[in-house]
């Protein structure tokens, strides 16, 4: 994949969408947390924040962003935004999407956890995207485990009424956690799962991990999940 060029923050600061500046450092924890001044929490107006009143879709966990630039370009009709936890990725991906000048995208550097939970309005979201995160497997890594009933709840929480939830992972042992752990959520129930096409050129995949793993002939797991 071609490295985007250099932009200046001004230009990548449309597809941006940050915390407030309070929030970064002391998330999670608890002493800081309670040393500190609230932070006052505005939850995200769509409207105002996309120029428009279409449909949003939120993917956790970006990476470079080959998904969020792939259905931005083919759905100008809804709005996608990401949130990924590492920064470089973020900005690598803010600066291809400023460079397209897509303004159906934004992108933001946090804890999805927080963002669904503190700043995504309920039932506002159509569709949320998880597409290989890391399982975490290691127990002194577990508090990095994305997909808990913690996170499903919150994603059920944003989620309109009719939305979906879709997950793919490369790991059958997480695939078959994910699976149980929506079971076990009130008001999800499992739809038949998309179905893989052939691709038509180099960037028809979802994700770069998607890319790697079925080109090297790896089994994919996928799940669609609707609020009821």
């Amino acid at each position: 994949m071609r490295k985007p060029r250099k932009m200046t923050a001004e230009e990548t600061a449309p597809y941006i969408w940050e915390l407030p500046p309070d929030l970064y450092g002391r998330w999670g924890d608890p002493t800081k947390a309670a040393d500190a001044p609230p932070v006052e929490m505005t939850p995200i107006d769509w409207p105002q924040l996309f120029g428009n009143a279409n449909p949003v879709e939120i993917e956790v966990g970006f990476g470079k962003g080959l998904f969020l630039i792939t259905s931005a370009t083919a759905h100008p009709e809804r709005n996608y935004f990401g949130i990924e936890i590492v920064r470089k990725y973020q900005l690598y991906a803010a600066t291809r999407i400023a460079g397209r000048r897509m303004p159906n995208v934004k992108t933001s550097c946090a804890d999805a956890k927080l963002v669904l939970d503190r700043f995504v309005p309920p039932g506002s979201v159509s569709v949320v995207h998880v597409f290989f995160p890391d399982p975490w497997w290691k127990t002194r890594h577990k508090k990095r485990l994305l997909f808990t009933p913690e996170f499903a709840a919150l994603v059920h929480r944003v989620l309109i009424p009719g939305g979906r939830l879709h997950f793919v992972t490369d790991v059958q042992d997480y695939f078959e956690w994910v699976t149980g752990t929506l079971v076990a959520t009130p008001g999800f129930r499992p739809l038949p799962p998309p179905q893989e096409s052939a691709p038509t050129h180099d960037l028809d995949y979802l994700t770069n991990f998607e890319r790697k793993f079925r080109q090297q002939g790896l089994p994919i797991y996928r799940s669609l999940y609707e609020k009821v």
